[in-house]
């Protein structure tokens, strides 16, 4: 299925239908199964963005970020305390998702990539001051902790350290999110994609 390019204006709005509302907790379920998937099997990711993006590119910016915002104060009082603090970069990465869907930036595998590069630095540049405002700059991920630790060994600013920290983590992890969310949504039936588009 092609994914066509969404009308700027469109994009933003935002009604709260039955569509709207069946989305919004699916997401949040499918944010909170694959989070939980990712740190029970110990993964170099956190694919707690799965759920979001296929609302933001469904709905729009406003669906994902609220599935986003929703999905880590649930996570956060149930299973990992932490998850709260990044419920504001949730709101971003469902805003970057939507403006770059609405924009045609998921039409091709190679657009997916160059997206995916734009989310991840988004979501960088929101989590590195909480990073270092709650946890001393680091993201909780060993293998990313470790390029922190060499960084800061070898006298690199810890705001340096902690943002290549997260964004060679978020990287990986929104490359893995945006080809998921790019091959579930061409297999969606067309009928249900305009759904939601005609509800706008």
């Amino acid at each position: 299925m092609k994914t066509e390019p969404i009308h700027r204006t469109s994009m933003w709005k935002f009604k709260l239908s039955a569509a709207t509302m069946t989305l919004i907790p699916a997401a949040v379920g499918i944010n909170y199964v694959a989070k939980a998937l990712a740190e029970g099997l110990k993964l170099p990711v956190w694919l707690g963005s799965l759920g979001t993006f296929l609302a933001s590119m469904l709905a729009g910016p406003v669906a994902g970020a609220i599935s986003g915002f929703i999905n880590n104060v649930i996570y956060g009082l149930t299973l990992s305390p932490i998850s709260t603090v990044y419920a504001i970069t949730s709101i971003g990465i469902g805003i970057a998702v939507g403006i770059l869907h609405a924009n045609g930036w998921f039409s091709s595998a190679r657009r997916v990539f160059i997206s995916a590069i734009i989310i991840a630095i988004v979501s960088a540049v929101i989590s590195t001051p909480l990073n270092v405002i709650f946890w001393g700059g680091q993201t909780g991920i060993a293998w990313g902790d470790s390029l922190f630790a060499v960084m800061v060994a070898n006298h690199a600013p810890v705001w340096l350290a902690s943002f290549t920290d997260e964004f060679v983590l978020d990287i990986l992890d929104k490359v893995c999110v945006a080809y998921l969310a790019f091959f579930i949504y061409r297999q969606l039936p067309q009928r249900m994609v305009h759904f939601f588009r005609d509800d706008k």
